[in-house]
């Protein structure tokens, strides 16, 4: 998904007592540009309509026919103006394609010293009846940054590779496979999530005893080569404490062997894992190394079975190409008013914690907290690492099951430089009016868990789950 082409459907219109050559040349510049971009594109030949473009009802239908074909292909559809445009064309296309994916409106600049009958273009206008159209037939569509903008611009090619990551967002959401290993720890109430509400945007929860794993574990070899490779794997991707034995090294390996077996058997695209305390008391190690590493290849993991939780690790990675991960809204940091820290005991990905050029690797040890009633020998594995500053993103996906939505908040701040003495991942946040944010989700009963990225991308995730999967999206600033 992630690593994916996007390719685009195209509708270029155009409208009669226009020049026609305008809406030629727009599509002959958007074609070009996409190619320079790298996407791909489907849109009508030069000689399957007069223009070659989209004007009236009979147009529309074929583009529709050329787009209905290629249904499995198209992740978004690009509306273009290069002059007013027509909107019976477009709206033809688009209800006769009925393609269920994104939609990016743009309409291109007029020139001060270029209004004759030959060269005015009038897209300014162009747009809003479009966009009434797209109203009226209950289309969610994204805007440009600008109401009108050059197809050959930079400020174009920005705007389509923010709606290329809407659509690789929306997509990879609607097609999720959310993996459940195991059963939320049972005093954990807070990590329930509707499964049937989650079925009804498209992503599908798909479920594994944790015995199952376990099951597969004991199958194991221990010379076998997928074991061989997990515990090459672990060595590399961190520095092992002394104190570990090459039994609990062992142990982990075939934790991550077993469970990247289940999920290339089972397709999953993100996995929500019961990480205590059944596994430390019935097999013998931590899983927040196996988790740390799978959410560092762009398999989201998240702890304590929160199903939410990877949900919205998966849309976090799907937006920002890069490593999520989930934390707790954890502690104070003094009394700055809009800092605060955020931790889990150790499952952050490797990446997510220093970036996308690691300058180190994280501690692989053991569960601090846990350690003190399940036994230290019971709980190596935890990953720990103080995360970089930069940018971040944050994001919760929750259900409301009485009203019968998925609901969502989203935010952004940045990580900090600032020292906080306590083990584990660690995170000191900083939020633009903190306090008034954390009074909305006290007041609207959401999950002290948090999913959080590298990087500012609350416009993409904002788009793909509010706009098009039309969630119920609070959007802190």
């Amino acid at each position: 998904m992630l690593d994916g082409k996007i390719t685009f459907g195209l509708i270029v219109s155009t409208r009669g007592c226009f020049n026609f050559e305008m809406a030629v040349e727009g599509k002959r510049q958007l074609v070009s540009r996409l190619a320079t971009l790298g996407h791909g594109h489907i849109v009508l030949a030069d000689d399957a309509t007069p223009t070659g473009c989209v004007e009236g009802r009979p147009d529309g239908v074929k583009c529709a026919e050329l787009f209905g074909k290629n249904r499995d292909k198209i992740d978004g559809v690009i509306i273009v103006l290069p002059n007013f445009g027509d909107e019976m064309g477009v709206m033809a296309a688009l209800d006769g394609a009925r393609l269920d994916v994104p939609i990016l409106l743009q309409a291109s600049d007029d020139r001060l010293d270029r209004l004759g009958t030959r060269e005015r273009r009038d897209s300014f206008c162009g747009k809003l009846s479009i966009a009434n159209n797209l109203w009226q037939y209950g289309y969610a569509f994204t805007d440009t940054a600008s109401h009108t903008v050059d197809i050959d611009s930079d400020a174009f090619a920005a705007d389509i590779g923010r709606f290329a990551a809407i659509c690789r967002t929306y997509r990879g959401l609607r097609r999720a496979r959310i993996g459940q290993i195991g059963v939320r720890p049972g005093c954990f109430q807070t990590v329930r999530i509707s499964e049937k509400l989650l079925q009804a945007s498209g992503l599908t929860v798909v479920p594994a005893d944790l015995s199952e794993i376990l099951g597969t574990v004991s199958r194991l070899d221990d010379g076998a080569a997928e074991v061989k490779n997990a515990r090459e794997r672990l060595a590399e991707y961190g520095n092992v404490c002394p104190e570990a034995s090459g039994a609990q090294l062992l142990r982990q390996a075939k934790l991550t062997a077993a469970i990247e077996k289940w999920i290339a058997e089972n397709e999953v695209d993100a996995v929500a894992m019961q990480c205590w305390d059944s596994i430390e008391q019935n097999y013998g190690c931590a899983a927040c190394a196996t988790m740390s590493m799978l959410s560092d290849r762009l398999i989201p993991a998240a702890c304590e079975a929160d199903v939410g939780g990877a949900v919205a690790m998966y849309a976090l990675s799907l937006a920002a190409g890069n490593a999520s991960a989930l934390l707790d809204w954890n502690n104070n940091y003094g009394d700055a008013a809009d800092k605060c820290v955020c931790t889990h005991c150790g499952n952050n990905a490797r990446s997510f914690i220093y970036g996308a050029n690691p300058a180190g690797k994280p501690e692989i040890s053991y569960l601090d907290v846990l350690s003190t009633t399940l036994g230290k020998d019971n709980c190596f594995g935890a990953v720990k690492g103080k995360v970089k500053a930069g940018d971040m993103t944050f994001f919760r996906v929750s259900s409301d099951d009485r009203s019968g939505c998925m609901r969502a908040y989203l935010g952004q701040g940045a990580f900090t430089d600032d020292p906080f003495a306590m083990s584990g991942c660690i995170a000191v946040c900083e939020v633009p009016e903190l306090r008034k944010f954390m009074g909305h989700i006290v007041k609207n009963g959401f999950e002290h868990h948090v999913a959080m990225v590298r990087g500012h991308i609350a416009d993409i995730v904002e788009e793909a789950a509010g706009n098009y999967l039309g969630w119920d999206l609070y959007r802190h600033s």
